[in-house]
């Protein structure tokens, strides 16, 4: 984390959270609809259909949306920091959506563990991951979850959901530092700590 710095009075100023300048700058880059994609704004209510599905997002009342043939433009009516940061927002929501609806968002994660087991019934991923008990993670509408050996697997229209159930599946077991069991991101690569063996053997050194 970066340490507050010193301003020229010699007082510390806390860091910004966010750079309202540069969500702003991402706000007026305009953004192309593909071919196969619609996308209409009506009465503040951004709506946009594709192969996959159909999404939505209803504004805020100082930012407003262009269309124009296959081009996208976000504004917004006031300059104040809040609005300048919901305008990057809203852009980045709408570039989302048209690729939800177009090609799908996916997350994938692995678990390792002795007897560890992962099926899917209906819309619940039942996971047998050390507990006394399975633990079930709810797929919501417009998610699905597949396991293939010991690869689960999240997708969906909607960027937001498919992380979050990513999320809520690694919680229910993360990786633990000495052996590495447990369920983590597929491209993670977790933090490992000696066994106490391991440690006794370095320090008989």
């Amino acid at each position: 984390m970066k340490m507050p710095e010193e301003n020229a009075s010699g007082a510390k100023s806390s860091p910004k959270l966010f750079d309202e300048d540069k969500m702003s700058k991402v706000g007026n880059k305009k953004i192309i609809i593909p071919e196969r994609v619609s996308l209409e704004n009506a009465d503040g209510i951004i709506k946009v259909k594709g192969e996959k599905g159909e999404l939505s997002l209803e504004l805020t009342p100082n930012i407003e949306v262009k269309i124009n043939s296959n081009l996208v433009a976000v504004g917004r009516k006031k300059d104040d920091k809040q609005t300048k940061s919901l305008h990057g927002l809203t852009q980045r929501l709408i570039g989302n959506m048209i690729i939800g609806v177009s090609e799908g968002f996916q997350k994938k994660l692995d678990f390792k563990g002795v007897g560890f087991k992962a099926e899917v019934s209906g819309n619940k991923l039942v996971l047998n991951v050390g507990f006394s008990h399975p633990v079930e993670v709810i797929a919501p509408e417009g998610i699905a979850i597949e396991v293939q050996k010991n690869i689960i697997t999240v997708s969906g229209i909607d960027k937001q959901k498919v992380g979050q159930i990513a999320a809520d599946i690694r919680a229910v077991k993360p990786v633990e530092p000495y052996k590495g069991k447990g369920i983590k991101y597929i491209d993670e690569i977790p933090r490992r700590k000696p066994g106490k063996a391991a440690k006794a053997i370095v320090g008989s050194v």
